[in-house]
């Protein structure tokens, strides 16, 4: 199911689009019984954890499908501390980390990464890589509180890092297990796309600082029309995030605490938009690193090719004369080299 929109189109004729790109989230969303887009009920409840900032009326579902009303009442189906909707895993170190080449846990071998992988997410990615955690529900669905997911960590535990889905739809839950972490010595990372209210950001930089940990920042796109169409919410607070992250990068350049990545989507995502997206990054701090992930088709975009080495090296170029001084193509053995 895939757009069948260029990206031309969508830049410059996005208002004649616009219905067309709602259609194919909308269905994209309603196979897993989620809302087609962020609520706006009249007089409903609001939620702020994410800048969906859904307003949500009797009856009806958060975004991330884990906010509800019944009875008046916003209930939180998960992502509170006594409830994560997750699976967890013990990752060998070294890993294929987004930042592993700048991550201090790629000489950590008999050590592991504990990888939480939450079942939600704030947006909805067409080219989505790890589209099955939708079929986690919070009634069906691996449930844990903080303090049970932090007691699967031990001797061997060097890191944790919170990904999905998306950890910003359970960030209450998320702060919670740092904070026990942190306590035993254990390296505090994040990936997300960044949509988590300001305040909850500055508390998991903190705990990236503190811990020598970091966060990934997964800047999809540039364009706010291109970003809409592919991820179909906006981008503005993901940008307003990462400047907010980013402006703290010399509080302690090594390890980096603030790692960027942007998976190269084939005729969506090219040079122009690395482009963009790098000068955004160097406009702030040149050295913070930076890694362009080979893209792997896959959930509504299983038609699009694999990334191609001459994309890759061209948004590595793009990259490199914006002003960055740290940049790598990750994910290589994805990269389709004929």
């Amino acid at each position: 199911m895939a757009l069948g929109i260029c990206a031309e189109c969508l830049r410059t004729r996005f208002p004649e689009v616009r219905s067309r790109i709602e259609e194919v989230h909308a269905a994209s969303r309603a196979a897993f019984d989620l809302p087609a887009r962020p609520p706006r009920h009249p007089g409903g409840a609001k939620c702020v954890l994410c800048s969906n900032e859904c307003v949500i009326g009797e009856g009806q579902r958060g975004f991330c499908g884990l906010r509800v009303m019944r009875a008046g009442k916003l209930v939180h189906l998960a992502g509170q501390p006594t409830r994560g909707l997750l699976h967890w895993y013990r990752d060998p170190l070294p890993t294929n980390c987004v930042a592993d080449w700048v991550c201090e846990g790629t000489r950590q071998r008999g050590s592991h990464n504990l990888a939480v992988f939450y079942g939600s997410c704030t947006s909805n990615c067409l080219f989505c890589q790890n589209w099955h955690f939708r079929t986690m529900s919070p009634s069906a669905g691996a449930i844990l509180s903080a303090q049970e997911l932090a007691a699967a960590a031990d001797a061997g535990t060097f890191c944790v890092c919170f990904f999905g889905g998306d950890p910003s739809s359970q960030m209450p839950h998320a702060l919670a297990v740092a904070r026990y972490l942190a306590r035993e010595g254990v390296r505090i990372c994040w990936e997300t796309n960044g949509m988590m209210h300001p305040k909850l950001l500055d508390a998991a930089l903190e705990r990236a600082l503190d811990t020598g940990g970091c966060i990934k920042f997964d800047l999809k796109a540039f364009d706010e029309e291109l970003h809409l169409a592919l991820t179909g919410v906006s981008n503005r607070r993901t940008r307003e995030n990462f400047a907010r992250a980013a402006r703290r990068f010399d509080e302690r350049p090594e390890p980096p605490p603030v790692v960027a990545s942007t998976l190269l989507v084939p005729g969506y995502i090219n040079g122009d938009q690395v482009r963009k997206i790098a000068g955004m990054i160097a406009g702030i701090n040149a050295e913070i690193p930076y890694s362009l992930l080979a893209f792997a088709p896959g959930f509504a975009m299983s038609d699009i090719s694999y990334t191609s080495k001459e994309q890759a090296e061209e948004a590595l170029a793009a990259a490199v004369q914006a002003g960055l001084t740290n940049v790598r193509i990750g994910n290589r053995h994805l990269l389709n080299l004929e």
